[in-house]
């Protein structure tokens, strides 16, 4: 029990050291993450009906 109190307590004084970020950063933070997944998915839908066209025609 002594080590699991000992964790928490180092654990506290760890997170009371950390810079978190401000609501700006996390904002733009998002966008970027929300942008960059609309870019992939597009990139790999159009890469995904390319192959597709070509292959049927290939194969059919």
């Amino acid at each position: 029990m002594e080590n699991i109190l000992t964790f928490v307590r180092e654990a506290r004084a760890e997170l009371k050291k950390v810079t978190w970020p401000g609501k700006k950063q996390v904002w733009y933070s998002t966008l970027v993450v929300i942008a960059f997944t609309l870019f992939v998915s597009a990139y790999l839908g159009l890469v995904d009906l390319l192959l597709t066209g070509v292959l049927s025609r290939l194969f059919s």
